[in-house]
């Protein structure tokens, strides 16, 4: 098809018409075409990769500024909002600080770490002082940097532009010599955007080399990405025109017949949901051709500014656009940076902090851009009162606090639901005693269909992490590796970790019957070298205090979104109050993380664990998943070293080392969506085992994953046990499924097997011998009578009493919210074993 021309294209077009027209009428605007009007800001020419075909890159001694300044930015951008433009087009170059050393110096002169940093600065200051929208390309962005722009664009975007790895790895290729432009490293970026939840602009440049198969691959892998995560608001399809002055100046420009058969190829490969985009300013007047070819959207045209990066090609005027689209039989309307069905669903894909700021110029019925309305400056600041979030939570029916009612699309929606006839400050607040009695009061999220992504794509993923099909175990018998390992196991544990010994790891990780049986009686005795017989616990309240999350993470059945009936908040002075409660109850450690809560002040963090401290100075506080630092971090703008030195100072004692699943991005990706990358969580774990921050590690295991990944994620842990000594113990947690989305959606395993269970555990003992000492069992997602089972075969701690326990019960627990010492106790004694209360440290808590 992409090489279609004459009556060929003409049917190709066709067809591919009708499928946009479809999607349009879906959509609820039937024959509209859409523009952003915007200005162009070009914040630095200057960058790392050396594309050949590019002229907006230069070299510094070229340049009067390596910098636009920010007024500059800012007076660019008023001259914009004074001609009714409302997207702010921020275009740069890759990290030129790491090619530049002018450009280093730029920034520390003026204080900021990177032009990414200088770069938000920018965006702030835009939206403060003239009320554009950003949106943002500054080229190749890392997860964490994705995270930290979030809260100041609506959008952001990068070109795909090709698949082709040759034209990147190649001498003479376009590419060649640009670390940004290799397809893998792209291909991550949108994929980190998905994970994220940024609506991303992407796309292909056709002509620079690529063969039509690789064309089409490029197309492919942008509608995967798209599938798994929803977030490609909008393909570009852009013809390559030669530039003079260029190492690719004699290449010929792509034909427009070329253009409009890919155009209408890449239709039917995205299907009528896709809006693609044709830049007006390059196509010579071919308009009624692009919108046959089935192309729904011109881009960002600017009456203020040239296009930068083909600045001899001048935008089409407005009017000149609205009439070549009306001749074509469309109607121009103008749409904001983000795209209508992002806007419409604004609590998912915009963060708060601009909530505000969209919403003034947002159709609220439309989600295109409101006619008449003009860009005033409106405050950003990070969300300030939490308390007033818990307030907001349960005073309004509309739910997410934007004051409209319903489900903050402007469309209304039901109001909360009571629970036994009262309707808390805070929302649910009263949810970890409730869910015991009452339960939940809906089964899945409000919006289980579109939050976690297209669930046939995620099912394809999962389809390569190697798990067992569905509703098997991972056992596949005893193999011939299983003396050998067992072997080990008795004499040299550490040797199973060894590359050159993985096949009798894993065979040890399957074996079952009496394989198992001596695997299981090897773990114990090693449990009884390391810790002796005593089975330690620790008396503690568990405090989660919001379950508010977007993140999407797939096996999480916790996260609420604001509107929905389970959903609460915690106020400073309630968390407190249980810290106080637990403490008064004979507890030594609160143990506190929630969801990552687009409310949550980032001040709120550092006042949690000072307001706790500040009622009982002696009360351990254990808190913050690694995934809670990143995103306080990553808020507040500092390094992780940074701000856990914040929380130690405020009081923090420990970390909880949860959120680490599966230390293995495959799986990570397939289970969690948004959450961070293995690299990130060992960054945070490492770096407060370095500051003094002692942490638990866990694994979550029984869902998509394999033995293999069992092994690595072990692996990683004595590696970093080794580095630096920090892990006070390894918790194996088994996936509980009942409600988990991913489950539900007919793609996880419904847990691990009593096999599975007992051999992770045993081998948790045998491959972490003398690394790690404690290995804990979960009674809450076990129950106490496989957990005195699990005491006889390596396992010798019990966790805490907790109190309340809210996220294995929401995802289904049965095994309660809280077990009194004497239960612990009984557990112990059932397994034979003597019992001891520990601190949080491993301690004697007595003493």
């Amino acid at each position: 098809m992409l090489t279609a021309r004459g009556e060929a294209l003409d049917e190709l077009a066709a067809v591919a018409g009708q499928v946009r027209d479809a999607g349009l009428s879906d959509a609820g605007r039937p024959g509209v075409v859409t523009y952003s009007r915007k200005v162009f800001i070009p914040l630095t020419r200057l960058c790392r990769d050396r594309c050949h075909y590019c002229t907006f890159a230069t070299v510094p001694h070229r340049l009067d500024s390596l910098y636009l300044e920010r007024d500059e930015v800012v007076a660019i951008a008023a001259a914009g909002a004074a001609q009714g433009c409302k997207e702010a087009l921020f275009t740069l170059g890759d990290r030129p600080e790491e090619r530049w050393p002018q450009a280093r110096q730029w920034l520390d002169e003026r204080g900021y770490a990177s032009t990414i940093d200088y770069l938000r600065a920018c965006a702030i200051a835009v939206l403060e002082q003239t009320g554009l929208l950003p949106h943002l390309n500054p080229g190749v962005l890392s997860w964490a940097e994705l995270t930290r722009l979030r809260p100041v664009a609506p959008s952001m975007g990068m070109m795909l532009e090709t698949t082709a790895t040759r034209l990147w790895s190649e001498p003479g290729g376009p590419h060649y010599g640009s670390p940004d432009k290799e397809p893998a490293v792209r291909l991550r970026v949108l994929a980190d955007a998905g994970r994220v939840g940024v609506p991303f602009t992407t796309g292909i440049l056709i002509g620079i080399g690529e063969n039509l198969d690789e064309r089409a691959e490029s197309l492919f892998a942008i509608r995967r990405v798209a599938r798994e995560y929803g977030h490609i608001q909008e393909v570009i399809i852009q013809n390559f025109r030669a530039k003079p002055d260029t190492a690719a100046a004699a290449m010929p420009d792509a034909e427009l017949a070329d253009l409009a058969a890919t155009i209408a190829v890449a239709r039917l490969v995205l299907g009528p949901k896709a809006r693609i985009q044709a830049p007006p300013n390059l196509i010579d007047e071919e308009y009624a051709l692009l919108l046959r070819a089935g192309i729904d959207d011109w881009g960002g045209v600017s009456p203020v500014t040239p296009d930068h990066v083909n600045p001899e090609r001048p935008w089409p005027a407005i009017d000149e656009l609205a009439r070549r689209s009306a001749a074509a039989g469309f109607e121009l309307q103008e749409r904001l940076t983000v795209y209508p069905e992002y806007v419409r669903r604004a609590d998912t894909w915009i963060d708060p902090r601009l909530s505000v700021h969209v919403r003034a110029l947002a159709d609220p019925v439309t989600g295109l851009a409101q006619v008449g309305a003009a860009p005033i400056g409106l405050a950003w600041q990070e969300p300030d009162d939490w308390n007033a979030a818990a307030d907001d939570l349960a005073a309004r029916g509309d739910g997410d606090g934007d004051g409209r009612g319903g489900d903050g699309d402007g469309r209304g929606g039901a109001d909360r639901v009571e629970v036994n006839g009262r309707l808390e400050r805070g929302g649910r607040v009263d949810l970890a005693q409730e869910i015991d009695t009452v339960g939940r009061l809906t089964e899945r999220r409000g919006d289980f269909d579109t939050v976690y992504g297209d669930w046939s794509a995620v099912g394809d993923q999962a389809a390569t992490t190697g798990q067992p099909a569905l509703g098997e175990s991972v056992s596949a018998g005893a193999a011939p590796q299983v003396p050998l390992g067992l072997k080990l196991a008795a004499e040299d544990p550490a040797a199973l970790l060894e590359p050159q010994h993985e096949a009798a790891a894993l065979a040890l990780f399957t074996a079952d019957g009496a394989e198992l049986e001596a695997l299981v009686r090897i773990a114990d005795e090693l449990r009884r070298r390391a810790v002796g017989d005593e089975v330690t616990y620790v008396v503690n309240r568990n405090i989660n205090f919001s379950n508010i999350c977007y993140v999407g993470c797939r096996f999480c059945a916790f996260a609420q979104r604001e509107r929905d009936a389970d959903a609460y908040r915690l106020t400073i002075d309630q968390v407190a109050d249980r810290a106080e409660q637990a403490w008064q109850a004979g507890a030594t450690e609160v143990c506190m993380q929630g969801g990552i809560d687009p409310k949550l002040p980032v001040t709120a963090y550092v006042d949690m664990v000072r307001a706790i401290k500040e009622r009982v100075p002696a009360l351990h506080v254990h808190a913050y998943s690694p995934m809670e630092i990143v995103t306080a971090a990553g808020k507040a703008g500092v390094s992780i070293r940074d701000w856990l030195l914040r929380l130690r100072e405020a009081g923090l004692d420990t970390i909880p080392g949860t959120a680490a699943e599966i230390l293995d991005d495959d799986v990570r990706w397939v289970l969690t969506k948004g959450k961070l990358p293995a690299s990130a969580w060992i960054d945070v774990v490492s770096t407060a085992h370095e500051l003094g921050i002692r942490s638990s590690a866990t694994m979550m295991y029984g869902h998509v994953d394999h033995p293999r990944h069992w092994l690595g994620h072990l692996r990683t842990l004595a590696a970093i046990q080794d580095r630096t000594g920090g892990f006070t113990e390894f918790v194996p947690l088994p996936f509980v499924h009942h409600s988990a989305p991913i489950y539900l959606a007919g793609i996880a395993r419904p847990g691990p097997t009593w096999r599975d269970n007992r051999a992770v555990h045993a081998m948790a003992r045998v491959l972490l011998h003398e690394r790690i000492a404690n290995i804990q069992c979960s009674w809450v997602k076990l129950g106490d009578t496989a957990v005195s089972q699990l005491l006889q075969g390596g396992a010798n701690d019990l966790g805490g009493t907790l109190t309340e326990e809210t996220i294995s019960r929401m995802a289904g627990s049965e095994h309660g919210s809280s077990r009194t010492t004497a239960q612990l106790s009984a557990i112990a004694r059932a397994a034979g074993r003597p019992v001891r209360q520990r601190t949080t440290t491993y301690q004697d808590a007595l003493a």
